[in-house]
């Protein structure tokens, strides 16, 4: 799996990682689940139904993790684009892992027990110097003075979601002030082909940036227990 071949999915689970303390820097599974989410709306194998997502007959990419999605979106009821961001994140982040670490771009670290009760296993990126060049990829979209309409509508979904889901490893909070014109630019051409892709990223943006924001007000909530 060369650099290059890395889904919009795979790629935001490694920039995810802060590479001075090696963690992620924010809720893994929303983010794979939207980027996987875009990237099959990109390539036009999701369709939008009334607001959902519906894969085409037959719809296949190769990619495991893109295609694992397709299938449970196949054979699940319908639900609208912000919810299945939240929904069965566990089993695209797994798939997307399993990629990564097949590949050599991640491995496991350690194990270590949420609430001293369930065990949970930690991993680590195995290629920092490359992830780093990534992240400076991505970097110099959101600060390039390229318009945003030459920017590739991938690239462009990157920036988007990262603004839109904590990614503070690209996007930084200071960024989503001092660059807010050149990111709603850019969240526009993330769904630059037009009528088929209309409302959706922006949905799928939403339902990131309402999960992301429901998970870290729990984990807050739950740290002030525990702590009192």
């Amino acid at each position: 799996m060369p650099n290059g071949s890395l889904s919009l999915a795979a790629t935001l689970y490694l920039l995810a990682f802060d590479p001075g303390t090696g963690k992620p820097v924010t809720h893994l599974g929303y983010l794979v689940q939207a980027g996987a989410l875009t990237e099959l709306a990109q390539r036009e194998l999701l369709v939008d139904a009334d607001g959902r997502p519906r894969p085409l007959p037959d719809a296949r990419t190769g990619d495991p993790a893109l295609d694992g999605l397709l299938e449970v979106i196949e054979e699940s009821r319908p639900r609208s684009w912000g919810a299945w961001v939240g929904h069965e994140t566990r089993l695209t982040e797994r798939a997307v892992r399993h990629q990564l670490r097949a590949a050599g771009y991640v491995r496991a670290t350690s194990r270590r027990r949420v609430l001293g009760l369930f065990p949970v296993k930690e991993y680590a990126v195995e290629r920092p110097q490359l992830v780093a060049g990534m992240r400076d990829e991505a970097v110099r979209v959101l600060y390039g003075d390229r318009p945003a309409s030459e920017v590739s509508e991938r690239d462009a979904a990157l920036i988007a979601l990262a603004a839109a889901g904590g990614l503070t490893t690209v996007v930084t909070h200071k960024d989503l002030k001092a660059h807010r014109q050149r990111i709603a630019e850019l969240e526009a051409r993330s769904g630059a082909p037009g009528a088929a892709l209309e409302g959706v990223v922006d949905h799928v943006r939403a339902g990131l940036a309402a999960a992301v924001a429901t998970a870290l007000s729990a984990a807050t909530a739950v740290t002030t227990t525990t702590t009192n």
